[in-house]
């Protein structure tokens, strides 16, 4: 089974494009596992509940969460549409870390971090991580959030269901590069 082309799916359906699979989501990003099967099988992509499962439990990003009682499922994080965050506000650490690629350090260290297409800056609670998602877009290059800092000074985080800190815009009097 090829479970890479049915994540990349679920990624699109559930933090993208949900009217792909003829779905709204609902408030957190939450759509019912029937609906969604349903809407994958009336787009021609089929997937059991069983493949849905070894997804949610294989994906090494953990980029899905089904809910406690397996009746509903969404994406983690990395919402470019729209949806009510449901997370509860949290006191971040000290200090958190966002993988970027080098030939974009310039802008971030004049204009900060924005969001850019999605509802929030993800930040890594370690740099190993940080470094692996930077490693995506290029020669990567991590940069140190003060986030404490910027937590006692008002701004909200929240902390997603696979352990990817989230935040508004981050200004540059927070970033530390080296």
């Amino acid at each position: 089974m090829n479970t890479k082309k049915y994540s990349k799916r679920l990624s699109l359906v559930l933090r993208h494009a949900p009217e792909k699979a003829g779905l709204v989501l609902g408030e957190g990003g939450w759509v019912a596992v029937d609906d969604l099967l349903t809407g994958f099988k009336n787009a021609g992509w089929g997937m059991s509940r069983e493949m849905l499962e070894e997804i949610i439990a294989t994906n090494d990003k953990k980029r899905f969460t089904l809910s406690p009682d397996g009746q509903r499922i969404r994406a983690a994080q990395g919402h470019s549409i729209d949806i009510v965050v449901d997370l509860d506000p949290l006191a971040p650490p000290e200090k958190l870390y966002h993988g970027t690629a080098t030939r974009f350090l310039d802008v971030i260290m004049a204009e900060g971090l924005k969001p850019m297409s999605r509802q929030h800056v993800h930040l890594s609670l370690d740099i190993e991580t940080a470094t692996k998602v930077g490693q995506r877009h290029g020669k990567p290059v991590i940069l140190t959030v003060a986030s404490g800092r910027m937590h006692k000074q008002g701004h909200t985080f929240y902390r997603a269901d696979n352990g990817v800190w989230l935040s508004h815009a981050i200004a540059p009097a927070f970033l530390h590069f080296g």
